[in-house]
C-alpha cells in the first residue's frame, strides 16, 4: 500500500511538474543582448517588430537583386537566429530573399510565449511581407518545431508554396510517443495540429524528411501524406536523421528543384 501511494505521488508530481514547466522540455533558447551584433558574409538588415501586447520580435532579412520572391523561414525550438541565419545561403543562392524571426524568449525577441502568441507573431510578419511581395512570391519554410507554425500560417493565407522540413503529424502526436502514460491532452499547452492546418492549406506542400529520424519519426510525414495525397509531395532522404539532412547531397538537390522557377517564355 505504501509503495502504491509512493508511486501515485511520483506520478502526480511528474504530471504537475510537466504542466507548469513543460517549456523546459520543449524549448532551448539562446538569449542575446539587444546590443549583440549579427555577422554574416552577405548583406542583411536587422528588423524589430513591436507587438500590441508589449512583446517584441527580432528578425533578420536578406535581399538579393531581382529576387524570385522571399522565403519566410520558421526555425526550430533551439538557440537563436544568430546560428540559424547560416541557412539563408541555401535560398539566397537560388535567387530568393530570406527572412527569419526569433520566437519570444529567443535571441533578442522579448515577451511571454504561448502557442497563440507564436502564431499571431508569425502571422504579423507574414502580413508585413505582403507589403513588399505578392503572395505568389512568398514561400513558407518550416523546420522541425517550426513546421507546425508554418502550416498554421499557410492555412490562414495563400502563399506560393509550403515546405515542411522534418515535420510532426501534430505536436501532441509526437510528444505522446514519449509520455503516453500521462493525461497529455489535458496537460499540453502546445498541441499544434499540423494535420488539421494542412486541411485548409491551398498551396502545394513539399515535405522533406529523413527516414532514420528518431526525434520526429518519418512515419509522421507518411501519415500527413496519406491524409492529403493530392496536396503533398513527400521527399524521403534515406538514412538521414533529424539534424543531419544538410549532410546529404540529395537534400540540396530536392530543395533546389522545389525552389526552381521556370523562366517565362515570350
Amino acid at each position: 500500500m505504501i509503495w502504491l501511494i509512493l508511486l501515485l505521488s511520483l506520478y502526480l508530481g511528474f504530471c504537475l511538474f510537466f504542466y507548469f514547466f513543460q517549456h523546459l522540455f520543449f524549448f532551448r533558447p539562446e538569449k542575446l543582448t539587444k546590443s549583440f551584433q549579427y555577422k554574416y558574409p552577405f548583406p542583411f538588415e536587422e528588423l524589430d517588430f513591436d507587438m500590441e501586447d508589449g512583446g517584441s520580435i527580432n528578425a533578420i532579412y536578406f535581399k538579393v537583386p531581382n529576387s524570385r520572391g522571399v522565403v519566410y523561414y520558421l526555425k526550430g525550438n533551439s538557440k537563436s537566429i544568430k546560428g540559424w541565419g547560416k541557412f539563408a545561403k541555401d535560398f539566397l543562392s537560388n535567387g530568393y530573399d530570406f527572412l527569419m524571426m526569433d520566437y519570444r524568449g529567443f535571441g533578442k525577441s522579448r515577451g511571454k510565449r504561448s502557442q497563440e502568441k507564436v502564431f499571431n507573431d508569425a502571422q504579423y510578419i507574414y502580413k508585413w511581407l505582403t507589403q513588399s511581395y505578392s503572395e505568389d512570391k512568398i514561400v513558407l519554410y518550416g523546420r522541425s518545431w517550426g513546421s507546425g507554425v508554418a502550416a498554421r500560417i499557410s492555412s490562414w493565407n495563400k502563399p506560393r508554396m509550403l515546405i515542411l522540413d522534418s515535420p510532426y503529424f501534430s505536436f501532441f502526436y509526437n510528444i505522446n510517443r514519449y509520455i503516453f502514460f500521462t493525461p497529455l491532452r489535458w496537460m499540453l499547452k502546445y498541441d499544434i495540429r499540423t494535420d488539421q492546418y494542412l486541411k485548409t492549406t491551398e498551396c502545394p506542400v513539399h515535405i522533406i524528411h529523413g527516414t532514420n529520424d528518431k526525434l520526429v519519426s518519418f512515419e509522421q510525414s507518411e501519415k500527413l501524406k496519406a491524409l492529403y495525397p493530392s496536396k503533398i509531395k513527400l521527399h524521403a532522404i534515406e538514412g538521414a536523421r533529424h539534424n543531419n539532412l544538410p549532410d546529404y547531397a540529395e537534400f540540396f538537390e530536392i530543395l533546389y528543384s522545389i525552389l526552381y522557377v521556370k523562366p517565362k517564355t515570350n
